[in-house]
């Protein structure tokens, strides 16, 4: 998909990750709508960097992510403010870290807010833009998994169960969206200075990296990067394993540091 003038909705875009991915998109020529939840003028100014550095339109853009009507209302705003919607990019996420063996502390009400921000939240997004981009005849949806979706591992129980049905939900809305709009997932191992890492312990983050392949975090850029290759391809699609699933995993900064989710065609 050529992108110069495709519209994107990056949501958690005024985050660590969600920021560099902007910036990546942007310098492709592609609009862009900042997503929040909270910081607006944080948003704003990264809506204000953007429109400076790349010569591109950029807004920012507040909504509750686990609220049904907000995620309407906000699809509704971006596709009035910029005319279209081709791009969106599930990026937004909660963590809160707490020992797998600590099942007293993962108390039903944190394993709901977890799994409807990281789950739910998607899910929502997806079902808002899906009209819109079989309406247009293209689109590109990119979730944001984590390593902790694909094993035992992570922050907590919630959070690992949360990307692991990120993945999935990826494979399942890859089947149903097709084939108007392919849905692609990053991994991403470790990402140091993002708002999900801000909640994990000194000692947690300490210990993925020095346990990592390349006794480093995974690179934000990179990761950014790959979300822009699954946005202008036109043949990368996520379904399920009876489609001649493949799985590609990159060796970076950490050792499970990016997997790509893909179909070979």
């Amino acid at each position: 998909m050529d992108l110069n003038g495709a519209v994107a909705l990056v949501t958690g875009g005024n985050g660590g990750l969600g920021q560099r991915i902007c910036h990546a998109l942007a310098k492709e020529g592609v609009h862009i709508a900042v997503m929040y939840a909270q910081s607006r003028d944080q948003a704003e100014g990264v809506a204000r960097q953007l429109t400076s550095r790349h010569q591109i339109n950029a807004a920012a853009f507040a909504c509750d992510i686990t609220d049904r009507g907000a995620v309407e209302r906000v699809v509704g705003d971006v596709t009035g403010r910029f005319g279209r919607l081709d791009i969106l990019v599930n990026d937004a996420a909660y963590n809160k870290a707490i020992p797998f063996e600590d099942l007293d502390s993962m108390t039903m009400e944190v394993w709901d807010k977890i799994i409807a921000i990281n789950l739910s939240g998607p899910m929502r997004l997806m079902k808002a833009v899906a009209p819109v981009m079989k309406a247009q005849g293209r689109g590109r949806i990119v979730n944001i998994s984590s390593v902790a979706g694909v094993g035992p591992t992570g922050s907590s129980i919630a959070y690992a169960v949360s990307k692991a049905g990120l993945i999935h939900l990826t494979r399942c809305m890859a089947v149903a969206l097709a084939p108007e709009t392919l849905v692609n997932c990053v991994a991403p191992g470790l990402l140091e200075g993002t708002r999900a890492t801000a909640n994990l312990r000194p000692e947690f983050i300490e210990r993925s990296a020095s346990t990592s392949l390349l006794k480093k975090p995974a690179d934000k850029e990179d990761c950014a990067a790959m979300v822009v290759t699954m946005c202008r391809t036109e043949t990368m699609n996520r379904p399920d394993d009876r489609h001649r699933f493949r799985a590609l995993l990159s060796l970076m900064p950490s050792e499970d540091s990016i997997q790509i989710l893909r179909l070979w065609a």
